[in-house]
């Protein structure tokens, strides 16, 4: 499985993750309908800061289930975390700041309804 580097827009925070860039996923609750995020959400063992994780900040509302953290320098979220049934934890990443990813070749396959969560 391809590892994937990626950051905050001014490289704060940094991150490597392993995945295939498939099983995208959109949503449009309000924080993500409003940043245009494209996620994929990973075991959280296939996914580590390398540089900066001092540097986010968490932001939670709502339910509070998810962990939308950003960087406290620029303000870009690159990844967040949580955990599902069962309490596996995952990773959410923004695929967006993946280096070297053209968004504009991948398959959004999921389109989560997180207004009505």
């Amino acid at each position: 499985m391809p590892v994937h580097h990626g950051s905050c827009h001014c490289g704060a925070v940094q991150f490597d993750v392993e995945m295939e860039l498939d099983g995208l996923a959109t949503c449009n609750c309000s924080i993500c309908g409003r940043s245009g995020a494209i996620m994929a959400f990973v075991p959280k063992e296939r996914f580590r800061f390398t540089q900066g994780e001092d540097r986010l900040t968490d932001y939670q509302f709502g339910k509070k289930r998810i962990h939308h953290t950003f960087c406290s320098v620029c303000g870009v979220r690159p990844a967040g975390s949580g955990s599902g049934e069962g309490g596996a934890e995952w990773a959410m990443v923004t695929v967006r700041c993946l280096d070297g990813v053209d968004v504009h070749t991948l398959t959004i396959s999921k389109q989560y309804d997180g207004k009505s969560w």
